[in-house]
């Protein structure tokens, strides 16, 4: 052990430290840390939660790369058909980050009740569907299965559900308006197989999912048109790069679109959270560190006979700069415990119970949604650390200004 880290832990386990001058101003300290490792700890996951959540909301109802005819890039339903007859369909071999692809159409429509009526986007998926995508939003009913028959089964949200006053098995009629100038419309009759709830609502109120061939036969398709394919990416960190890859290998008539494009408003959004946790980092540090080298110089004022008597014994400022620096880092220490304790209690809290719930219509979730990662906590740790450590070196400084025969007489 040494002499330095010896004579700091008497002075912390001393009886008269808890009954010092600086006890309050040590405390306060503490608190500060604690306090400060909360917000960052709760700031970050919460942050990087909502973004990670609605991020992949918005992927799970839409793909993360779109590709799709030039004359559909404006307009949310399919106009012109595109084939099945692809080099990258079903297995998008030739781009290796591409996970899973899968072909859509959409068509405008009236759902038409005896009470109410609706204008919906009915978006028509077929065997390669990848349901599990959507499946944690389904809150009633099943999966419809639309790999075998032409199934009259659709998924339909709770908010559509609520305005027409429909429930799981009821059947409703929907009218498909003919491009055909002075055509009656088609009509469909569907049944509710499931319903859904992702808290997105525009998606929420426009669209209802069912077979795609209903949608081939009204616009007099073959099997193999549909309207568009839906791409989903290993990674989505690196989908600006993945999405130029799927550009470069598909055909000139063909146009490809990430959804960080088609829903730039939304992520436009989503990048200032970072700006906000940065400064959310910034001012808890900064207030953490100032507390820290108030309490640094109580200290060293309250023992300045202490450190004469050290110095006239033979030790140099290093060593006295040592004692009050292992002192400091056995508050940080105390702080950061308190902090992390209850800082990931309340996020597990959160994670479990959904205590803190957000308005969707602004936030696109219910609840405010958890990212808990150990890695970045442990980072946020050894940061405050650093940080405050560096900054206690400036006043510990003062110690080599302290004379030892004035420090001895000092009172």
């Amino acid at each position: 052990m040494s002499l330095e880290y010896f004579i700091a832990r008497r002075l912390i386990t001393a009886k008269d430290y808890k009954s010092s001058i600086s006890a309050p101003i040590i405390k306060i300290a503490i608190s500060a840390i604690a306090i400060g490792i909360i917000m960052m700890i709760v700031s970050v996951a919460t942050g990087i939660g909502l973004q990670q959540k609605i991020r992949d909301k918005v992927s799970a109802f839409n793909g993360q790369i779109i590709i799709s005819n030039f004359d559909n890039n404006n307009s949310e339903v399919t106009l012109t058909p595109i084939s099945k007859n692809q080099d990258f369909y079903p297995n998008f071999k030739s781009v290796p980050e591409v996970k899973h692809i899968q072909a859509i159409a959409s068509k405008a429509g009236i759902i038409r009740t005896e009470n109410a009526f609706e204008g919906i986007v009915f978006k028509g998926v077929g065997g390669d569907y990848d349901w599990n995508n959507i499946k944690e939003y389904i809150v009633e009913g099943k999966v419809p299965d639309f790999s075998k028959s032409l199934n009259e089964e659709v998924l339909i949200s709770r908010l559509l559900a609520d305005r027409l006053n429909l429930k799981v098995g009821d059947n409703f009629n929907t009218f498909f308006i003919k491009e055909e100038q002075g055509k009656m419309p088609n009509s469909r009759r569907f049944k509710i197989a499931g319903i859904f709830n992702s808290g997105f609502q525009q998606f929420d109120a426009t669209y209802i999912i069912g077979d795609i061939r209903h949608i081939q036969r009204i616009n007099k398709w073959s099997p193999d048109q549909v309207g568009a394919f839906e791409i989903f990416v290993k990674d989505f960190d690196n989908i600006k790069t993945t999405g130029i890859q799927v550009y470069d290998q598909t055909s000139s008539t063909l146009d490809t679109k990430t959804i960080i494009e088609k829903y730039s408003y939304i992520f436009d959004w989503l990048q200032l959270f970072d700006f906000n946790i940065v400064v959310i980092l910034g001012v808890m540090i900064l207030v953490a560190t100032i507390n820290m080298v108030v309490a640094l110089l109580v200290l060293i004022l309250e023992r300045t006979q202490m450190i004469g008597i050290l110095k006239a014994m033979g030790a140099n400022n290093w060593t006295v700069r040592k004692i009050f620096l292992y002192n400091a880092f056995y508050l940080i220490i105390r702080g950061l415990f308190w902090g992390n304790l209850i800082g990931i209690a309340i996020l597990l809290i959160q994670q479990q119970f959904g205590v803190v719930q957000l308005n969707p219509e602004n936030y696109y979730v219910n609840q405010a949604p958890v990212y808990l990662n150990w890695g970045y906590i442990a980072l946020l740790n050894l940061l405050t650390i650093t940080v405050c450590f560096v900054v206690l070196l400036i006043p510990s400084y003062i110690i080599t200004k302290i004379s030892p025969v004035k420090a001895i007489r000092f009172e």
